[in-house]
């Protein structure tokens, strides 16, 4: 009987005491997740006032300078990894020949003075929409806050052609003194005679006329963040774009027309991560 009593008594201890146990152990394990939580935080608080980007997302809009015409885009980013950032744009601009030349004019029309101006030879106002995809990759940090954040960029997408018919305005070649806007037509006399031409013709003229034309690029480029704040994008990129379309885009009546197109560009750039 007190052999019985002893390891009743026994047992009883063992479960007291693991019910005791158990909450110091659940307590512990709570403690250490929120000291865990707390490094984490402390480790990205440490790597963004040491210059690293930490972000979710970010939205950039900027302006592009090429080698032959001008574009504007909208940029979305969605973070992947310390270095490594998706990328989405869309761009829209327009692209000239290097034969382009403005020549001015000058006209009478109501007993006033005109000056104007066109492009001798233009056959079509070469426009474009691209919508493309690719990533950023962090390549140096920018140290601290007020330093420069070097990144690679590289991606590409669908590109298409918008071609305009270029007009310019002629005086009557019958004497009857109306004025008259006309395109090119292949060996047109008229377009190419620079001694009726008053100057280019309205901009309006010939959007009912577009052509479209499917194509693909591809991009590469260097960005230079200079932001003063992680949170503030300011940043300077400098690349080469090359593009390919389904059938030749003839700018110049007396130019070569071509499928591929391959440039260099600028671009100034604002925004905002969060």
């Amino acid at each position: 009987m007190k052999q019985a009593f002893l390891i009743l008594s026994i047992f009883c201890s063992v479960v007291v005491s693991a019910q005791q146990n158990q909450p110091s152990s659940a307590a512990q394990e709570k403690a250490q997740k929120k000291a865990e939580k707390r490094e984490r935080i402390n480790q990205l608080i440490k790597q963004e006032e040491e210059g690293a980007l930490i972000f979710q997302k970010q939205s950039v809009f900027g302006f592009k300078f090429n080698t032959d015409g001008w574009g504007g885009f909208l940029e979305k980013g969605k973070y992947k990894t310390i270095t490594k950032t998706n990328l989405w744009w869309f761009e829209i601009g327009e692209r000239f020949d290097k034969k382009e030349e403005k020549v001015p004019t000058l006209s009478t029309s109501q007993g006033f003075v005109v000056f104007s101006s066109y492009k001798f030879g233009k056959q079509n106002n070469f426009y474009y929409a691209k919508l493309g995809f690719g990533q950023q990759k962090l390549i140096g940090g920018k140290g601290n806050k007020n330093g420069v954040a070097v990144s690679a960029i590289y991606g590409g997408g669908f590109s298409a052609g918008l071609l305009k018919p270029y007009y310019i305005e002629i005086e009557n070649p019958f004497g009857s003194g109306n004025k008259q806007q006309i395109k090119y037509n292949n060996n047109d006399s008229l377009f190419l005679d620079p001694t009726i031409i008053i100057g280019h013709g309205s901009f309006g003229k010939g959007f009912s006329e577009i052509q479209f034309v499917p194509g693909a690029y591809a991009r590469t480029a260097i960005r230079f963040d200079y932001g003063r704040y992680n949170e503030i994008i300011s940043a300077l990129e400098v690349g080469l774009n090359a593009e390919y379309y389904t059938k030749e885009m003839p700018i110049m009546v007396m130019g070569e027309s071509k499928k591929f197109f391959l440039n260099a560009y600028v671009s100034i750039q604002f925004g905002k991560r969060k």
